[in-house]
């Protein structure tokens, strides 16, 4: 099955209040000739700009999703890093998450949500922000982010030299991290990474951040989620995955691994599974599983739960 000969899209752009002060900007994508079947917010990673997000939310919309694409607060089109310099990404996490998933909830009806998550995005949703009431949500190369376990030895020098030094002292000196200069994407706040930089050595990541509650936090997430991971991403490698999806045991995890010949591509690594060249392999099996969620997710009526009557696949 081809993603080809599908409807067209319609475009708006949203601006969201965050209960916590601030703002987010983003887009939501639609069909438009028939109201969404279901709703899928992508939550994005570190530093890296919603316009990455763009043609994936656009494969969805085009079969039968709205897709809602952001930056969070202090990067891309969502407010200065300068302004933003206090944010810490639990903040992201337990606070932007959340948020956008709340506005997104009641906009289209009473239609399933969904969710995935790039990164960062993935471990919020694996800490239970943002992930209630979805029938299922999907993580992209979240990992547990230690610099030691980085494979290849010129690139966990280079990830630590950035995380551990060239980061940090950026982020105290200038009150951001010009991360368009550094290769990590996106400017971001200087508590951010801040916070990065010490989860990057804790040998567990956030879940040995005594500030956090991460472990509990996990462990009260429920449903069904698929974690997915690429054989070429220089970080995100199986054990690190791992390493978050072994804390969701109340969750029905399903792992799946998946290659560039697999997909008909030369490279993805860590942000390359969004990108157009996966849309008639990756993408299309992704999309069978959060179809597989969205026709069989109950529906809330009049106080009751009732099976939403399935939709044929188009």
């Amino acid at each position: 099955m081809r993603s080809d000969n599908v409807g067209p899209v319609d475009s708006d752009e949203l601006r969201i209040q965050i209960p916590a002060g601030g703002w987010v900007a983003g887009t939501v994508r639609k069909p438009v000739d028939e109201s969404p079947r279901a709703v899928v917010v992508i939550h994005p990673a570190t530093a890296v700009p919603e316009r990455l997000y763009t043609a994936f939310a656009e494969f969805l919309a085009t079969h039968g999703y709205a897709a809602v694409t952001y930056d969070y607060r202090g990067t891309g089109r969502s407010g200065s890093p300068r302004d933003h310099r206090g944010l810490r990404m639990r903040d992201w996490m337990s606070d932007d998450v959340p948020a956008v998933a709340a506005w997104a909830r009641p906009r289209f009806g009473d239609v399933p949500q969904l969710a995935v998550g790039h990164s960062i995005g993935g471990h919020a949703l694996a800490l239970g922000h943002g992930s209630r009431g979805l029938a299922g949500f999907v993580t992209v190369a979240s990992h547990a982010g230690v610099t030691a376990t980085i494979p290849d030895r010129r690139e966990r020098a280079r990830v630590g030299l950035i995380l551990r030094v060239l980061g940090p002292a950026a982020a105290r000196v200038l009150g951001y991290v010009p991360g368009r200069r550094m290769g990590l994407g996106e400017d971001m706040p200087a508590a951010a990474m801040l916070e990065w930089s010490r989860w990057s050595r804790l040998p567990g990541y956030f879940f040995d951040d005594p500030t956090m509650d991460a472990t509990a936090d996990a462990a009260r997430v429920t449903g069904d989620v698929l974690a997915i991971g690429l054989t070429d991403d220089p970080w995100a490698t199986p054990a690190q995955i791992e390493a978050i999806t072994d804390h969701l045991t109340a969750a029905r995890v399903e792992r799946r691994t998946w290659s560039p010949a697999e997909g008909g591509v030369e490279r993805i690594g860590h942000t390359g599974f969004f990108r157009r060249g996966l849309r008639d392999t990756f993408w299309l099996q992704l999309l069978a599983w959060l179809d597989a969620r969205a026709e069989a997710a109950p529906a809330q009526q009049d106080g009751n739960v009732s099976l939403r009557p399935r939709k044929p696949r188009r």
